[in-house]
């Protein structure tokens, strides 16, 4: 499978053994003016660690073992969107969460990829440490390296604890970030059907 900029390889950053997150953790926690030792925090350092290398899990993430072969010929030239894909993430600048939704769009070009593998594919670039802009860009040229479609289109809407908690303290204000690539940028009417259904209020079953 070719890269497109580094987007697909797998970045696996060196780790030392398990359990080197917790004792930094505790010698932290000391530094923050607490007691490491005292009840409710005996078991800090390692759920800090479990966690940490959960939300960072997108790092030893593979591309081709998410798709799986999920991709089928399919004579389907119309837009095929997924929207209001949860993700969380952490940002680079503070470790602190954001969240939000993915909307994201692809014109097929005889080929579809299963529904299953676009949420999946938005959780391993989600699941590192992050800008939102890179990570809006990070799944547009994925889908548009793995299935080489005539175009694709990513929408990211994301709140950031990083302003909501601290800096500004702004509770209520969201970041949108958009990926156009191929047919999305250069055609207006795709582009223009493609936010008109991210518009469309979610689905109600």
């Amino acid at each position: 499978m070719k890269e497109a900029k580094g987007v697909v390889e797998v970045l696996t950053p060196k780790r030392r053994g398990e359990g080197s997150i917790a004792a930094h953790m505790e010698q932290i926690l000391k530094e923050l003016g607490e007691d490491p030792s005292r009840d409710g925090l005996i078991a800090t350092p390692v759920r800090t660690e479990k966690a940490l290398r959960y939300l960072t899990s997108g790092y030893a993430a593979n591309v081709e073992q998410i798709v799986n072969g999920a991709i089928f010929n399919e004579q389907c030239d119309q837009l095929v969107v997924v929207k209001d894909i949860e993700f969380f993430s952490l940002c680079e600048h503070h470790l602190l969460p954001f969240y939000g939704k993915a909307h994201v769009a692809y014109l097929p070009k005889d080929r579809v990829i299963g529904l299953s593998k676009i949420p999946r594919i938005v959780d391993m670039f989600a699941r590192r440490l992050q800008v939102q802009e890179r990570l809006t860009l990070q799944i547009a040229q994925c889908l548009q390296e793995v299935l080489d479609p005539q175009g694709v289109g990513v929408i990211c809407e994301a709140r950031h604890f990083c302003m909501m908690m601290r800096g500004v303290e702004k509770q209520h204000s969201g970041t949108v970030t958009s990926s156009m690539l191929g047919a999305f940028r250069h055609r207006k009417e795709t582009r223009d059907e493609f936010l008109s259904l991210v518009r469309n209020p979610p689905l109600q079953f």
